[in-house]
């Protein structure tokens, strides 16, 4: 099997309200609008948020969560309490080393914003090892 791309979709119970946030409060860059939907691009990975269907869960039942790295942790979560967006839990170094920060989208899926230290073994060049 090849993968050639990959995205995470969501079916939010209220589109509008998923759209603004993460359009707005959390500023992220359309990638495009298809009228039923839109794509964000987040790093490396899309976003889309689908206005047709129903949503797949009721909502907080998202069985997992977002994982999005950021250069730094603690100035992501000041720009996004300067766009009043709630802070579940505040940036702090976890025990296997990344720093780490979470955000609740209105249907309650936790996107976990990661920043990855230099000196952590996901840096590590392994082709040296």
């Amino acid at each position: 099997m090849e993968i050639l791309a990959s995205r995470m979709l969501f079916r939010p119970a209220d589109y509008q309200r998923s759209l603004t946030f993460y359009r707005d409060e959390l500023g992220l860059a359309i990638f495009r609008d298809y009228g039923a939907g839109t794509v964000f691009f987040a790093g490396q990975s899309l976003i889309e948020l689908a206005s047709h269907g129903a949503p797949e869960h009721p909502a907080g039942a998202f069985p997992g969560a977002l994982w999005l790295q950021v250069r730094d942790v603690r100035a992501t979560q000041a720009e996004l309490e300067g766009r009043g967006v709630p802070i579940a839990r505040e940036a702090r170094q976890e025990s296997w080393g990344l720093h780490e920060m979470h955000v609740t989208d209105p249907d309650g899926v936790t996107l976990i914003f990661v920043e990855i230290p230099p000196e952590h073994p996901l840096r590590r060049d392994t082709r040296r090892d």
